[in-house]
């Protein structure tokens, strides 16, 4: 996450200095500068499409990737420990707000927590529906997992990214 921001300040001080560099050149009609201005615009635009095109074709290497990431948190779902506390009670609540249970494999991610606490992925609703819940070990619980869930709002979100990023090349264009 700090890199993601990192990242975002280093993109948007450099297009300050673009927008510097080209308000300069305008108002002092230097051809060097102007030059300059475009050349980088160019580079921009030319990343920007190389992006959407490497976001396009790379698009199922995301899912390897985060399919390995899964099966780290996996192990902190089952610990026993205590050390991961924080973690299982926030991801309780992610699996109550997007109606998901586990990350992988349901409820066997949580291992022998599954049996310790009676509402880990517990189906809140009034009247179960077989689509969404499915009876386990003589609980309600939800019937997807978690990492489905998150790695469709992963290609929602890069659908939306590639969009914008033609979008604007176009514009640039």
């Amino acid at each position: 996450m700090l890199g993601g921001v990192n990242l975002l300040i280093a993109v948007g001080a450099i297009i300050m200095i673009l927008g510097f560099l080209g308000c300069c050149g305008a108002v002092k009609e230097s051809r060097c500068m102007l030059m300059l201005f475009f050349i980088a615009l160019l580079l921009i635009l030319i990343l920007q499409v190389t992006g959407g095109i490497l976001g396009a074709v790379y698009k199922s290497k995301v899912e390897e990737a985060f399919d390995l990431t899964l099966s780290g948190s996996v192990s902190a779902l089952q610990s026993t420990t205590g050390e991961y506390k924080e973690y299982q009670e926030d991801f309780q609540k992610l699996e109550k707000q997007y109606q998901c249970c586990g990350l992988k494999n349901g409820p066997e991610d949580w291992g022998q927590n599954f049996d310790k606490q009676k509402d880990i992925c517990q189906c809140e609703l009034e009247k179960p529906s077989s689509d969404l819940c499915i009876n386990y070990k003589g609980r309600y619980i939800y019937k997807k997992s978690c990492g489905e869930v998150i790695v469709q709002q992963i290609k929602d979100s890069l659908v939306i990214i590639m969009g914008i990023a033609f979008g604007l090349a176009v514009v640039e264009v």
